[in-house]
């Protein structure tokens, strides 16, 4: 079955973070088996507290393992590190019926 990764983003620095994290991000979702199906910055809250966190990405892999496992893999844990101090970020798993 299916599942989605949602991560909604305050970005401080959006230069540096599409240039650097971004770019290498997408490239190991690729390798992992995903794909991104909505990357978009602009997003308007409409309910809750994620004030400024107005950039979404919303990647589709072909199940919750392949998405842990990219996830968990020391390779992002790597790329995760260039987001540091220029973005703050939170990110849902969702399986899909």
């Amino acid at each position: 079955m299916p599942a989605f990764m949602i991560i909604v983003v305050k970005i401080n620095e959006r230069e540096k973070f599409i240039s650097g994290y971004g770019k290498e991000a997408a490239k190991l979702v690729a390798k992992y088996g995903g794909e991104y199906v909505v990357l978009a910055p602009g997003a308007t809250l409409l309910e809750g507290s994620l004030d400024g966190y107005t950039s979404v990405a919303v990647s589709k892999w072909p199940n919750r393992e392949t998405a842990q496992a990219f996830w968990d893999s020391d390779e992002y844990a790597d790329v995760k590190k260039l987001r540091e101090g220029i973005a703050d970020c939170e990110v849902l798993l969702v399986d899909t019926p």
